[in-house]
């Protein structure tokens, strides 16, 4: 399965695919991203572009992409450092998975205004950014965080629950685990279906961590 290809329409998709494929390595990448303006509107409102966290050193182990930055994220300008990353960082402990060891990104690298959903315009411009951080890392397991997640890898007519179920698939050479995002699991609460559901299937990343060491 092929993730979703910037409209050949849209000019500043087309040009932010063209810089993202042509950075040779993480930083330079990240320099680039940091200067995007491809969406008007979230150019214009944010604080940090959230070009996400890596490793200090080496391949990581496991590739997390949620959706887009949130409050906390665009104040300090790195991914899942608000309520969604401290249960994040809680339940990948909990499973075995250490966070230093594990890249964090998202779809979208600039906040929406309100934390509204990312429009398809703004998915499809900042796709040339994920797909170069995916050849860059090359991690061999990648955990899609939430709907929108989920639909850049495996299209737009997917549906959470039923692709949860389905377990992981194999996408462009990679174990591609589909799952609940952390703001899902705090908003049903500690004892609700969405909390049991990402820390499962954290654990089972974690198996397939160990399985392609």
């Amino acid at each position: 399965m092929a993730a979703p290809r910037p409209p050949r329409f849209d000019a500043a998709a087309e040009e932010v695919a063209r810089t993202a494929a042509a950075a040779p390595d993480w930083e330079s990448l990240a320099t680039s991203a940091r200067g995007c303006v491809a969406c008007p509107e979230l150019a214009a409102t944010r604080q940090h572009v959230v070009v996400g966290d890596v490793p200090g050193s080496g391949r990581p182990r496991v590739l997390v992409v949620g959706e887009a930055p949130g409050a906390t994220e665009d104040e300090t300008g790195r991914p899942f450092v608000g309520k969604s990353g401290a249960l994040l960082d809680q339940l990948l402990g909990e499973a075995g998975l250490d966070r230093r060891e594990v890249a964090v990104v998202n779809i979208v690298k600039c906040r929406p205004p309100g934390n509204r959903t990312p429009k398809a315009p703004e998915v499809a411009r900042c796709s040339g950014w994920l797909r170069r951080q995916l050849e860059l890392l090359d991690p061999p397991v990648v955990v899609a965080l939430g709907l929108s997640s989920a639909k850049w890898f495996l299209g737009p007519r997917t549906v959470l629950a039923r692709a949860r179920e389905e377990g992981p698939v194999t996408w462009e050479g990679r174990e591609l685990f589909v799952t609940y995002h952390p703001s899902a699991a705090i908003r049903f609460g500690p004892n609700g279906a969405p909390r049991a559901a990402l820390a499962t299937d954290l654990r089972r990343v974690a198996q397939a961590v160990g399985e392609a060491s």
